[in-house]
């Protein structure tokens, strides 16, 4: 099989991996919910979780009707051997569409005409870095509309500093309530600017929910928050309870002296993520889930 053959093997493996098996550390966690919880609704809401998650994988099925965006991070190596990468991602979404299958999910704003294949003007969403090295590290995220219908990015005086930073995080999770499928997860990308808070928030959710920032400060605000959002009461889907939020998760950028942006990405409970890496020769290994 060639390199490119192999690439395109590796990438559907994991666009369907991720599409019906959640990520270990996001079952520890909806499991350690439910033990957690106090409520009897709010139990059944968990308990509803992860049957849907237990049998997405049983029957090899997407865990949510709606399967996302499809958006992917690539960190390309600078001698890797293949470099226009978007007609492969594209013809892989074509062939998930169709097998897995994905619910068509690529809409022009402005005919309202669904392509039904999940790829149009700049969908899939790629985000692209040039790496040292010869390899490809893929992360794939097929992120549904409710919980981007309830991300927010805010531009914030830097007079505010981090207390600002945290109101806007509560803010956004107290609006958000239950639209987002609670218990969620939430990026937060501080810095940059207007665009690029954005990504950040994005990019934090793929850190493992066991896994703390390196930065002592940063991992301290991360715990801050989760406490706090938790506090809020809102509980799985809404209907009150202990458990609001399974993870807070930080990246940052430096910032102009005018500016403070603030990126807040929620992340339903189906935290659907992968992540891949090829070789040069295409051979690949799949990391997450």
């Amino acid at each position: 099989m060639s390199s490119v053959k192999l690439l395109e093997e590796g990438l559907f493996q994991l666009v369907k991996k991720t599409s019906v098996k959640l990520p270990d550390d996001v079952l520890t966690a909806l499991r350690r919910a439910f033990e957690t919880e106090e409520s009897d609704l709010a139990k059944s809401q968990l308990e509803a979780l992860l049957k849907d998650a237990e049998l997405a994988l049983k029957e090899n099925l997407p865990i949510c009707q709606d399967t996302g965006t499809p958006t992917f991070f690539v960190e390309i190596g600078e001698n890797f051997p293949v470099r226009n990468l978007r007609p492969i991602f594209e013809e892989v979404i074509r062939k998930a569409t169709q097998e897995i299958p994905l619910r068509p999910n690529a809409v022009n704003p402005f005919t309202g005409k669904n392509s039904g294949d999940n790829v149009g003007r700049f969908v899939p969403i790629i985000h692209y870095e040039i790496v040292p090295g010869d390899e490809l590290t893929v992360k794939f995220m097929p992120k549904g509309g409710g919980s981007a219908n309830t991300s927010r990015l805010y531009m914030i005086s830097p007079g505010l500093g981090i207390r600002g930073v945290k109101e806007v995080v509560l803010r956004a999770v107290f609006e958000a309530g239950a639209k987002p499928c609670p218990p969620i997860i939430v990026g937060v990308g501080i810095g940059g600017a207007e665009d690029f808070a954005m990504v950040l928030a994005k990019k934090a959710l793929f850190r493992r929910l066991d896994e703390r920032n390196p930065d002592e400060k940063i991992a301290k605000l991360e715990e801050e928050l989760f406490s706090a959002l938790n506090s809020l009461g809102i509980g799985p889907m809404g209907v009150g309870g202990k458990i609001t939020v399974l993870g807070v998760s930080i990246e940052w950028a430096h910032r102009h002296p005018a500016s403070l942006p603030v990126g807040v990405c929620t992340m339903c409970w189906a935290s659907r993520r992968g992540i891949a890496k090829f070789k040069r020769d295409g051979s690949y290994q799949i990391l997450m889930p």
